[in-house]
């Protein structure tokens, strides 16, 4: 089936900005900022995935020599389906959104917040291979705040999606600016491509870093005093 399947994607392979898949490479396409998702997503339930990918999982094994009947590999497409659906692209399913509350300013603080450092792993869409980082939020409330820890969960909602940065970024911000009622938005992301530094041109050095900079934070006074409060 895979194998049909392949062909048939191949025979009929559509050329994108005048290049074919081939020669585009590893050059990250950014499509949109939404999550590209078919619209029958979750007409199947997660356990059906699960059983799907685990079979899916196991032909692709087999097809590189791999020794299923072997104790160690024995469980690997089983656990593989879980890990997918269950952890890293939990993301994809909107069920698994965190829910955000909000609460009246009642302390005034009329200032920026900001949220550093918050670790994230996420996966390249392209080679499904990590992206590991570290974003920035913050936000000026416009009477509303919500609790610290919905900053870092929401981070974790959209980077548990096959990704790429920027819309990784534009993403959190929407999202941000959505629940908390204002423009007033930054996000900075800094992370390190696997995709790039393990395969590829093989670079372990090089990092990518992205913001979006809303309302309030686009203007280079508040970009300079928000940069001097991530370096403290």
């Amino acid at each position: 089936m895979i194998t049909e399947i392949t062909l048939k994607e191949k025979e009929t392979e559509q050329k994108l900005n005048g290049f074919s898949f081939e020669e585009i490479g590893d050059d990250h396409l950014y499509t949109g900022i939404e999550t590209p998702m078919k619209s029958d997503a979750f007409d199947i339930s997660d356990k059906d995935k699960k059983e799907k990918i685990s079979i899916l999982f196991s032909e692709i094994m087999n097809v590189m020599g791999l020794d299923l009947t072997d104790d160690a590999l024995k469980g690997t497409p089983e656990r593989v389906a879980k890990m997918y659906i269950d952890e890293i692209f939990s993301g994809l399913n909107p069920a698994n959104k965190t829910k955000i509350a909000l609460f009246d300013n009642k302390y005034q603080y009329n200032q920026m917040l900001v949220e550093k450092n918050i670790t994230f792993y996420s996966n390249c869409e392209h080679h499904f291979v990590p992206i590991i980082g570290k974003a920035h939020v913050a936000y000026i409330s416009s009477g509303k705040v919500i609790g610290l820890s919905k900053l870092n969960r929401v981070v974790q909602y959209y980077a548990k999606r096959p990704q790429v940065q920027e819309r990784l970024t534009n993403q959190i911000a929407e999202e941000l600016k959505s629940a908390l009622q204002t423009e007033n938005i930054a996000v900075i992301i800094d992370a390190k491509h696997l995709c790039v530094s393990s395969r590829g041109i093989k670079d372990e050095t090089s990092s990518t870093v992205t913001s979006y900079f809303g309302g309030a934070f686009n203007t280079a006074e508040k970009i300079a005093e928000l940069q001097n409060t991530l370096n403290y």
